[in-house]
């Protein structure tokens, strides 16, 4: 059965919010979706795109008659605004995000829900390093994974209408713990964007401080491309998630920080057959990633 909303408030109408706004109105699964922000420039864009019907700048007009409310804005603001307009929020009404961090992001959403409104963490992998509506398709999350995360609290039919909705967006759903759900992320998404950022960072200071005289950018090619393509990302909304996730991220980071020290040790020591050893197996696990069978197990 399709699921079907009356009125959708989505407040950041950028690349996650704007596609679902897509998906939800190319395929009628509301009769109204209502675009909330900070800049009228991106929400008109947005109304032209066929993103949302309207919008508002007031979040406490914006989410009111609602019966869904969709968080797409940096993860630090949500308790802002929850504690600003949850109190509008009718029974039944379901509120749900789209957020790179869940764990206590996810508990303290709940803890702030007025009675009778639902609080269901989501989290669809499907961004890209540009943001924006602008940069926003029907086909963003198609066959990209959505990790929705239960909690105790969560109410099962307010759960069961997110797993739909993101079913009809062509995502693979995934079920998990919201504080499993830090601990993986932590690994796969953000020491990855902490590895782009810090690399570029270290070109640009090794430009400025020994290479004053050479272009680094206009030498560079496609493996550098490759290696820091997610340093485009927003910093606001990734500084948010490094600080939301900062232990199990912390962790990360120093492991990665050790499997830079023996690789920088081997060069120093000139030991060859160690470091192709050291490289034949991140090879095999990079082709693994490739391999779903294999990723698997």
């Amino acid at each position: 059965m399709t699921v079907h909303f009356k009125q959708v408030a989505i407040i950041g109408v950028g690349l996650i919010g704007g596609s679902l706004g897509m998906v939800m109105r190319g395929k009628a699964l509301a009769d109204e979706v209502v675009g909330i922000g900070r800049r009228e420039e991106n929400l008109k864009t947005a109304v032209e795109l066929g993103a949302i019907d309207r919008y508002v700048l007031d979040p406490t007009e914006g989410v009111r008659g609602a019966d869904l409310v969709i968080l797409a804005t940096p993860v630090d603001t949500y308790e802002h605004h929850l504690k600003a307009w949850a109190h509008c929020l009718r029974p039944g009404t379901i509120v749900s995000d789209v957020g790179s961090v869940k764990g206590s992001l996810v508990e303290r959403s709940e803890a702030v829900m007025p009675a009778g409104v639902h609080f269901v963490g989501a989290h669809p992998i499907a961004g890209k390093e540009k943001t924006g509506v602008a940069e926003g398709s029907v086909h963003l999350f198609k066959g990209a994974r959505c990790i929705v995360t239960p909690t105790p609290r969560t109410d099962p039919q307010a759960l069961e209408r997110i797993k739909r909705l993101w079913e009809e967006t062509g995502s693979i759903l995934v079920t998990m713990d919201p504080h499993l759900h830090d601990r993986i992320l932590g690994a796969v998404s953000h020491l990855p964007h902490v590895a782009a950022f810090a690399l570029m960072i270290a070109l640009a200071d090794v430009r400025d401080q020994q290479l004053s005289s050479l272009d680094l950018a206009r030498h560079s090619g496609g493996g550098l491309r490759d290696t820091t393509r997610i340093a485009a990302s927003s910093p606001e909304m990734w500084r948010d998630i490094f600080l939301w996730n900062r232990d199990n991220l912390l962790s990360m980071i120093e492991a990665y920080q050790r499997t830079l020290e023996d690789l920088k040790r081997l060069i120093a020591e000139g030991k060859g057959t160690e470091i192709e050893r050291t490289l034949e197996r991140a090879k095999r696990e990079r082709e693994r990633l490739n391999d779903p069978l294999a990723a698997a197990t």
